[in-house]
């Protein structure tokens, strides 16, 4: 048995996981953070919680896995930009508290690994996994093995699709991050609604208490709103030109969505990006195409894929 550690950006999370994926036990904690060594033992914590809901020792534990967001290598975090760690040797801390194995990756890869191995990738070789979530995170399954690379490897966000375009997080203009994460699809939908006073998007808004969502657009263009519908169709032009580019490059067997947008209605995403990347991609000539789906193991994949991390590298 294996444990595997998610840490987001408000909670930590961790499951005990067998050779099959199944989750037997989990628990979570908000992130508190005091520190590299606080936080180091609010992990080991966390998986002792879990031993002890899942009724098992230490030493039924092949190794630990924690899935982290940022560059990870080696053992330590390099850099991470919502949690103030850098240059931390998080393994060795870790080890401090709790003497088992422990492996380092970046939550995006987690990802991949856990929708590779029990969900959306399962049979390929060549794989690549998008969640559209506050940025945009990836990874990658070449050959059917984890490609990690130095640490920064799979930020897919940060490639420019909108040249002089709108300021991404990263201090770069025109980032597919800025277009499709969910942080940008709620600008271009205040956007909207600032140059369409009379769009559904603001009765929408309305009945959300007044918030502008992810799925605002969706819900509006569901019900037929023109403004909606275009901005849906130009956000799913954006999200094309990124998916094509990474097949274009990588020709994936399968190609995953996960995060919140990736549950849009299937008329006004999937159909129209799937028709989109068909028409543009390279592999088109060769007969190749990619199947795009939706992530099957939602805020699983991360615990799932940390725990079986071993199986990818």
């Amino acid at each position: 048995m294996y444990i595997g550690i998610d840490v987001g950006g408000t909670n930590l999370k961790a499951g005990l996981v067998d050779e099959s994926g199944r989750i037997l036990a989990d628990a979570r904690t908000p992130l508190d953070f005091r520190g590299a060594e606080a936080f180091a033992a609010d992990l080991a914590q966390l998986a002792r919680d879990v031993l002890r809901k899942g009724g098992v020792s230490e030493d039924q534990i092949s190794y630990i896995g924690i899935g982290l967001p940022g560059a990870v290598a080696h053992g330590s975090v390099l850099y991470t930009c919502n949690i103030p760690l850098k240059n931390v040797p998080l393994a060795e801390l870790f080890r401090r508290e709790i003497d088992l194995p422990v492996l380092l990756e970046n939550d995006a890869n987690c990802a991949a690994v856990g929708e590779w191995l029990c969900g959306a990738g399962r049979g390929s070789r060549n794989f690549v996994t998008v969640t559209l979530g506050t940025g945009v995170g990836g990874g990658f399954i070449l050959n059917g093995k984890l490609y990690a690379g130095g640490g920064t490897v799979g930020e897919v966000g940060h490639m420019v699709v909108e040249k002089g375009g709108a300021l991404c997080s990263c201090g770069r203009r025109g980032c597919w991050e800025a277009y499709t994460s969910a942080t940008g699809l709620i600008r271009m939908t205040r956007e909207t609604m600032a140059r369409h006073p009379e769009s559904l998007l603001h009765a929408v808004s309305a009945e959300n208490g007044g918030r502008v969502e992810g799925r605002t657009a969706f819900q509006a263009a569901r019900a037929g709103d023109k403004a909606a519908l275009e901005l849906c169709r130009t956000y799913v032009s954006y999200l094309a030109a990124g998916m094509t580019n990474l097949v274009n490059i990588l020709q994936p067997e399968i190609l995953a969505i996960g995060g919140g947008i990736s549950g849009a209605p299937e008329e006004l995403l999937l159909s129209p990006l799937r028709a989109q990347v068909e028409e543009e991609c390279y592999p088109r000539h060769i007969g190749k195409l990619p199947r795009i789906v939706r992530a099957e193991l939602g805020n699983d994949a991360g615990i799932i894929g940390a725990a079986l991390l071993r199986r990818a590298i």
